[in-house]
């Protein structure tokens, strides 16, 4: 079947698709790349991957782009969830012919109700879909299928699960679809290089992170690697074709798991000489770090999410305060820069634990941070948690335009307060002198990295009046 692979139009600007585990618009806009789309465009022979945020497609545009397809794959989200099924309603109504599947960690987790939610969707592939789409567009039945759920006779019926895979080496390479079917340039990641690519090298994360999206949802607890062979294999194929490529982005759930499987593929990438990052825990000890750092990796987001010892135990990090602080230290003796996630909002978060993390933030003193509003997905224990005690509203983890909005409140900590908390730990950890010297320093002697920061300071101080207003208007 000639095939459709959609990463929806759910909101202008919206990085909340294909490889997005915090589904938002950012409040600098972002994009990263619809990886779970490409490999099965990568082995469905007429296909195309569409990603239509970062490239500017509508959902008129892609309506009209439809109609040239038997099959459509639509990588869906929490908050784009109800804008999508409009959209397949809309792409039924045009193309009656067409088949669509829902995929991505919402349907997943909930199959039965994305049916119920719309005659417009006529299956939904739960978990990792490589195989499951691409057997669909050989031809083979439903009925015949492993990990789909679907209408028969009146009735949903749920397919038994398909194994979660482990043989990744047997997966086409993703960059030979970016080059097919996107335009690298579109993908802009304020703390990393433009242009870059990113992919995988390994699926799933052993980490029980209680919030954390794809592990318990979609991708799963269990670790598979890519060979260090083939990955490096990846790399050198994405250089080729991408003369112009200033980074590479091993976008695992966690890069730097296992020491010596890091190790190993470091040996691997150090003689191709180019520059990389990864995501990290602080788990990751010296030798690890020096082994990353020699072959080339120049930068680690690492998901710090708070400073107080009771939420993180709260949410089952698995590391502390402590083991942060020393990865630091590791981090600045080598010269490896560090993006740092936070997350306003966890189980226990209180005015004075917020106060104690934006302090560990500036211990950390990390190049760039993120933070975050803490959303409890469907699937995960944190949504369980939250459900359980009463602490979810019924308000929209997003506004009109995708932006996050905190859908749960605690005693003593309002939706309201959760949102200034955020606003105002950006302010705090931005606007110290020495980071605004750091910021302009770097970008008098970089042109591009002058009419970026122009970009990003103009686009965070519009969100940043339209969280003000959100915050006056729920404290009346």
């Amino acid at each position: 079947m000639k095939t459709l692979l959609l990463n929806p139009p759910s909101f202008e600007k919206f990085d909340g698709g294909a490889s997005s585990r915090w589904p938002a618009r950012r409040e600098i806009t972002s994009f990263w790349y619809p990886v779970w789309l490409a490999y099965p465009a990568g082995m469905i022979k007429e296909s195309r991957l569409l990603d239509a945020p970062p490239h500017g497609v509508t959902p008129e545009d892609t309506l009209q782009i439809a109609g040239a397809y038997d099959f459509l794959v639509l990588f869906t989200s929490t908050p784009g969830f109800k804008n999508d099924v409009r959209l397949a309603e809309m792409i039924k109504d045009s193309h009656p012919g067409i088949k669509i599947a829902f995929v991505g960690p919402p349907v997943s987790v909930q199959p039965e109700d994305t049916l119920k939610a719309s005659r417009a969707i006529d299956f939904v592939a739960r978990r990792e879909f490589d195989y499951t789409v691409t057997e669909f567009a050989q031809g083979v039945k439903l009925e015949d299928i492993q990990g789909v759920s679907y209408r028969k006779n009146g009735k949903i019926i749920h397919n038994p699960d398909r194994p979660p895979l482990t043989d990744l080496d047997s997966l086409p390479f993703v960059v030979d679809v970016y080059k097919r079917d996107l335009d690298i340039t579109r993908y802009n990641v304020p703390f990393l290089r433009h242009p870059f690519v990113a992919f995988y090298s390994s699926r799933g994360c052993p980490a029980l992170c209680t919030f954390c999206l794809w592990p318990q949802t979609f991708s799963g607890h269990r670790w598979r690697t890519r060979s260090s062979g083939n990955v490096a294999a990846e790399v050198r194929h994405a250089l080729e074709i991408f003369p112009n490529l200033k980074e590479i982005f091993f976008d695992d759930d966690t890069f730097a798991w296992g020491k010596a499987r890091t190790i190993d593929l470091c040996e691997k990438l150090k003689p191709i000489n180019f520059t990389w990052s990864c995501t990290c825990r602080v788990h990751a000890d010296y030798e690890m770090l020096k082994a990353m750092k020699d072959a080339g990796c120049r930068l680690l987001i690492v998901g710090f999410e708070s400073g107080d010892p009771t939420v993180l135990r709260n949410i089952k990090k698995g590391a502390t305060a402590e083991q942060a602080l020393a990865f630091m230290q590791n981090c600045r003796k080598l010269g490896l820069a560090v993006h740092g996630d936070f997350i306003i909002g966890l189980p226990g978060e209180t005015h004075e634990t917020i106060e104690r993390t934006m302090q560990f933030a500036e211990k950390l003193d990390c190049e760039t941070i993120q933070v975050s509003i803490a959303h409890p997905y469907p699937g995960t224990e944190f949504d369980e948690y939250a459900r359980s005690h009463g602490y979810i509203t019924e308000d929209d983890m997003s506004d009109e335009l995708g932006h996050q909005l905190p859908n749960i409140q605690y005693p003593g900590l309002d939706r309201h307060e959760i949102v200034e908390a955020v606003e105002y730990f950006y302010g705090r950890y931005y606007f110290r002198p020495r980071i605004v010297f750091r910021i302009v320093r770097r970008a008098l002697f970089d042109g591009e990295e002058r009419i970026r920061l122009f970009k990003e300071a103009k686009e965070y101080l519009q969100l940043r009046a339209r969280r003000k207003r959100f915050s006056r208007a729920k404290a009346c």
